[in-house]
């Protein structure tokens, strides 16, 4: 580059070939940025489709076991009347209850008769409803195995899509690495060619070597803030349980899980059902794993924005969503202990304020976190 700036054709062709390779990286971290936007959208898409479709499934199992006792309840009643009138053995006993001698004339006997037509009426009318629910038991239960068939071939397009979505922000991670590490060097190469002074490149190289000692030390001091939080803090955040379960957050719990009615704020509005229990302590507060385990996925998902998932063996996986901007601090892959930091809490994707979205998954599907966390004595 000083031998360059000697020559004016050099330093001409020089600049222009760093000017492009500046072009070229930002290119490059646009595209892959735009690429893990785009994965991230269509897994969380699909994660939400999946999980519609286990809620469909068993209220369609739900009706059909509710039509199912209503069948049997009917079936209990009719046979009820059947043995009441035929207790004694058929028709002629029937037949006797009737004429026998309490009659003292036609108009009571017509009324008897009467109310025994009523009486077995009745009896169809309850068969005839037993029947009706039968099948409709039956075809809510047809439904319901095609639901069921519908929601596992949606939990695999979901895995995939989360496959896509990580490969996706894994290029996009080594695209902004490799702007970061060349990017400044090259803008000052850029500026010691525009140079017009005596000016050499020793300032450059000497800028560039207190540069790396900042940021040597400031990912020690990153890693000692992990140490010490890793213990937990003030706001019960990695308090432990049992069996190794830890509460993944500090902070008093904001929002839980269940049907919720919407919130709506400029980045659109919160989903109607909550798959989660938000806790809140504060924005950059640390977020704990709930468990040992390993981390499947950890990067951009939607309308959770920054989020990761951790497998902790026999079907059972968390997430955690709504990480701030660069507070990843694992990656996929990677095994994690329980009550380690894995990220900070932030407010990406659809949030209204710093806050960890919660949720535990039994084999893929959702399932009530709070509820899960005190059978294993922790409390969020």
């Amino acid at each position: 580059m000083q031998r360059a700036k000697n020559n004016e054709a050099a330093k001409t062709a020089e600049i222009t070939r760093i000017n492009g390779l500046i072009q070229s990286l930002t290119q490059k971290v646009a595209e892959t940025q735009a690429a893990a936007k785009t994965a991230s959208d269509e897994f969380y898409t699909a994660q939400q489709e999946y999980f519609a479709s286990i809620t469909e499934a068993e209220s369609l199992q739900s009706q059909a076991d509710e039509q199912a006792e209503i069948a049997d309840a009917s079936a209990r009643k009719a046979g009820q009347v059947a043995a009441q009138l035929y207790r004694d053995g058929g028709d002629d006993t029937v037949l006797k209850l009737f004429f026998a001698g309490s009659a003292a004339n036609a108009d009571e006997l017509l009324s008897r008769l009467g109310t025994m037509d009523k009486l077995l009426e009745y009896n169809q009318s309850v068969y005839d409803e037993a029947i009706s629910a039968r099948n409709s038991a039956q075809s809510l239960t047809d439904q319901a195995k095609v639901g069921r068939d519908e929601r596992d071939r949606l939990q695999q397009v979901a895995e995939q899509k989360m496959v896509a979505a990580q490969d996706a922000a894994a290029a996009a991670q080594v695209a902004l690495d490799e702007q970061a590490a060349n990017l400044e060097t090259m803008k000052a190469q850029l500026a010691a060619l525009k140079d017009t002074t005596t000016q050499t490149v020793s300032d450059y190289q000497a800028g560039v070597a207190a540069r790396a000692a900042e940021e040597k030390a400031r990912r020690a001091r990153e890693a000692a803030e992990a140490a010490a939080n890793a213990g937990g803090n003030s706001g019960g955040g990695g308090a432990g349980g049992s069996p190794g379960w830890v509460r993944p957050h500090g902070g008093a719990r904001s929002s839980s899980y269940g049907p919720r009615t919407p919130i709506c704020g400029s980045q659109g509005c919160s989903s109607s059902y909550h798959y989660g229990a938000d806790l809140a302590n504060g924005c950059g507060a640390a977020i704990y794993a709930a468990n040992s385990g390993t981390v499947d996925y950890a990067g951009p998902n939607g309308n959770y924005g920054n989020y990761i998932r951790i497998q902790h063996g026999g079907g059972v996986s968390t997430g955690y969503a709504h990480i701030k901007p660069g507070g990843i601090i694992v990656r996929s892959g990677q095994w994690v202990s329980s009550g380690q930091v894995i990220a900070y809490a932030g407010d990406t994707g659809r949030s209204f304020g710093c806050h960890l979205h919660f949720e535990v998954y039994i084999n893929g599907g959702y399932t009530n976190p709070v509820r899960f966390m005190e059978a294993r004595g922790v409390y969020v």
